[in-house]
């Protein structure tokens, strides 16, 4: 389990992370979401003792990162796939963790086999290894401990469709045998598909979390038409609330018979009425974020 209390980290002036608050439950997957410079990656430099907060605390099986005796026994870490030694071997590499953690080298070998990486890409130089190699050996690396916990930044980034479905599988089958997985990813459809609970941070502030289910359920009703804003200001002056995000949609709380009738009323023609449940983890997450998104903010 990770457990995320109140953490606040300042720079200066800059606040990056503000009183942050969540918990990835054992046996699951939570997608850690947000746009670029909302606070995920400070969030997680501070989970694995990279960052320290300026306040507030965030902890892995109930202890800080840096009050664990061997971590990589305890959490599985991949932050970023490039950050390895460019002058040794993928088996190198994996040796060295391996005898730090006080591993048996067959685990090394052991783990290269469960990421796919052949005899030959293991004896190769990091620096010769394509982006999608980097990251099967960097989550070779998180699992090399069989840890409780894996904590993983844009895991898939560089991975070919099969590869990704292979990270999917390992994933899902590591959180079904007990494991917790925070998984960041700006491939929202892969964590729409393997993440069973989300949390999306924006700003630095958590704007939504929940499982899956319950956030995409509560997404209410989404709406277009191609005069939007005279759409959105019918739904105000029926007194129902309504946000029209940066794609031209009109989302809100109420059922669509009713979004509807309000239209019909004032002569609005609709190209698109439907519950939101149906919208998918994208259009919740633009909606969630516009505010924030650098496309909608240079709109």
């Amino acid at each position: 389990m990770i457990t995320v209390d109140s953490l606040t980290k300042r720079y200066g002036a800059f606040t990056a992370v503000d009183d942050v608050s969540f918990t990835a439950e054992g046996g699951r997957v939570t997608g850690f979401l947000g746009p670029n410079g909302a606070g995920k990656s400070t969030t997680m430099r501070v989970m694995v003792g990279l960052t320290p907060p300026t306040s507030g605390t965030a902890r892995v099986s109930g202890r800080l990162f840096s009050d664990l005796p061997n971590p990589g026994l305890e959490v599985g870490v991949l932050l970023d796939a490039s950050a390895q030694h460019a002058g040794r071997t993928g088996r190198e590499i994996l040796n060295i963790a391996a005898r730090t953690m006080g591993l048996p080298r067959l685990r090394v070998e052991e783990m290269l086999d469960r990421v796919s990486l052949t005899e030959k890409e293991a004896d190769r130089r990091v620096r010769n290894y394509s982006l999608g190699m980097r990251q099967r050996l960097g989550i070779a690396h998180a699992l090399l401990g069989d840890p409780t916990v894996l904590i993983l930044d844009e895991p898939a980034n560089g991975l070919d469709p099969a590869g990704i479905r292979w990270m999917r599988d390992l994933l899902r089958s590591y959180a079904d045998q007990g494991g917790t997985v925070l998984l960041s990813s700006h491939l929202l459809h892969e964590i729409e598909v393997i993440a069973d609970d989300i949390v999306v941070i924006g700003n630095g502030k958590i704007v939504a979390q929940g499982t899956k289910n319950d956030l995409l359920a509560a997404a209410g009703t989404v709406v277009r038409s191609a005069a939007p804003s005279t759409l959105a200001h019918a739904l105000e002056l029926a007194g129902i609330a309504s946000t029209l995000g940066p794609d031209g949609a009109v989302r809100t709380q109420a059922d669509a018979a009713r979004v509807g009738e309000v239209a019909l009323a004032a002569g609005v023609a609709l190209t698109e009425l439907r519950p939101a449940d149906g919208a998918g983890l994208e259009e919740m997450f633009l909606e969630l974020t516009s505010e924030t998104q650098r496309e909608g903010a240079a709109a």
